[in-house]
């Protein structure tokens, strides 16, 4: 398992495969209200965390979901205010192949403490 770099990044958290089109980041940033289904992970620990979302994502496929919400929490509390979960979740969903891309969810959605997912049609 690896983190995801954040500091490699734009400050707010943006993830794109080869092929996405920009705007289609930016379609699903402004698409809180599209939002299908959603995984609150907020305050587990990372070992916790991982089989939830893997099953969340698995699940989602199966259910033909194309827009969801990850909650993950700023890490406030984390060790100097750094969100471990945030990274991690960041690094196991951009290793997933059903992942198209992921940005950091508008303030009304959950802002840094979550995450906006577009994952593959079936």
């Amino acid at each position: 398992d690896r983190a995801f770099d954040i500091r490699e990044h734009s400050e707010a958290l943006s993830f794109s495969r080869s092929g996405v089109r920009r705007d289609t980041v930016r379609a699903l940033r402004r698409s809180g209200a599209a939002i299908e289904d959603e995984l609150d992970l907020h305050g587990l620990t990372v070992a916790a965390a991982k089989p939830l979302l893997v099953a969340f994502l698995n699940s989602c496929a199966r259910s033909g979901c194309t827009r969801v919400r990850v909650i993950h929490g700023k890490g406030l509390r984390s060790p100097g205010g750094e969100g471990i979960l945030k990274r991690m979740v960041a690094g196991w969903l951009s290793q997933r192949e059903d992942v198209l891309a992921f940005c950091e969810a508008p303030p009304a959605q959950g802002g840094a403490g979550a995450t906006l997912v577009l994952l593959k049609r079936r």
